[in-house]
């Protein structure tokens, strides 16, 4: 007899186009939200739109309270969850990017409110995932939490927003590619359950970017309307799996490697779409997809070495053999690589310079 369930949490709006920061209140209207929120911001998408968000909700004659988000950490997740009580807030609505949108995400999962996600930038899956990603120390945390009610992304903001930051979007998406690999890699080796659903749903939306990248350039707001609905996608897809594995597999594992042994050196997105061309040749070796994951990078400006990165060679390879033991997450990484096979990858795919 057949007895599994499970529960799929997504958002029940996606709210994405031109001028759409002015719509914010009817989006959460359609919610059957009342009462007063929480402003969960850092200091400049407060002022891009943390105050435009607040002006509406001061027009409806509702004054909401905001708190300014100043860094990433589990102490900020406190002070949040503070603020809310003390401001009795029914909701929380994320403005910014990756920062106050994880940070308002997961204290708003840990008071049982609902959350309204509200990206200034393009930059990572986190503006719709049922994940939460805190640095401490030198490791970071992917933490579970629920995905927002609601996403409202206005592509004249998004498309006005630093390049870099849209860019490290595109090769967080491209990673994608070999997270997948990784996971349907563990399902046969470790029999971990796998989504075909979600499988395909993140390759698909990889591939799209791929296929786009040549036509997603800087200041559009059909490129910030393309990067977005792949974000978007992602972000499901993990929902879908009830994981974070359709979009994190060993790429991932070595990007947060590389956050300990050289930390703030490059952006999240940049250091897994690098390492996804590593790790796309120990798939599939020379003629595998890696030359193309390359060409969609370089098309966006993104970096595609470990210079590009900031990064000295020597740190990039430290971090590709140490990267299995950050976490119990069987990928192609494996019990580990030696020295002279993630040298061999790395020299081959061009991400850093042979001897």
């Amino acid at each position: 007899m057949f007895e599994k369930s499970t529960w799929i949490r997504l958002p029940r709006n996606v709210v994405v186009g031109h001028g759409v920061l002015d719509q914010v209140g009817e989006a959460v209207d359609d919610l059957y939200l009342s009462g007063t929120p929480l402003l969960v911001t850092s200091p400049t998408p407060n002022e891009l739109a943390g105050e435009r968000v607040a002006a509406q909700f001061e027009a409806r004659g509702t004054a909401p309270q905001t708190t300014i988000v100043e860094r990433a950490s589990f102490g900020a997740v406190e002070d949040v969850m503070a603020a809310a009580r003390e401001a009795d807030a029914d909701f929380l609505i994320g403005i910014g990017g990756g920062k106050p949108i994880d940070i308002a995400k997961m204290a708003a999962d840990e008071l049982d409110l609902a959350l309204v996600s509200v990206p200034t930038a393009a930059s990572h899956d986190g503006i719709v995932s049922g994940r939460g990603s805190v640095p401490e120390g030198d490791t970071r945390h992917s933490v579970a939490a629920d995905p927002p009610l609601a996403v409202v992304a206005d592509t004249e903001l998004l498309a006005a927003a630093p390049w870099r930051l849209t860019t490290a979007g595109c090769a967080d998406i491209i990673s994608n590619y070999t997270a997948v690999k990784d996971w349907q890699l563990a399902h046969r080796l470790k029999n971990v359950e796998y989504s075909e659903y979600a499988g395909a749903l993140s390759q698909m939306t990889a591939e799209m970017l791929v296929g786009a990248a040549d036509s997603i350039k800087r200041g559009l707001e059909e490129s910030a309307w393309i990067v977005v609905k792949a974000l978007v996608s992602s972000g499901v897809a993990m929902s879908i799996a009830g994981s974070s594995r359709p979009a994190s597999g060993a790429e991932h594992l070595i990007s947060h490697q590389l956050d300990r042994i050289a930390p703030g050196a490059a952006l999240h997105g940049h250091q897994v779409g690098v390492a996804s061309l590593v790790t796309e040749y120990l798939h599939s070796g020379e003629d595998g997809e890696w030359r193309n994951v390359r060409a969609a990078l370089e098309n966006l400006g993104a970096p595609t070495s470990a210079a590009g990165l900031g990064i000295d060679d020597a740190d990039f390879l430290e971090a590709v053999t140490t990267a299995h033991t950050i976490r119990d997450r069987y990928t192609i990484l494996g019990d580990g690589v030696n020295e002279r096979a993630a040298y061999e990858a790395a020299t081959v795919t061009g991400v850093v310079e042979r001897e």
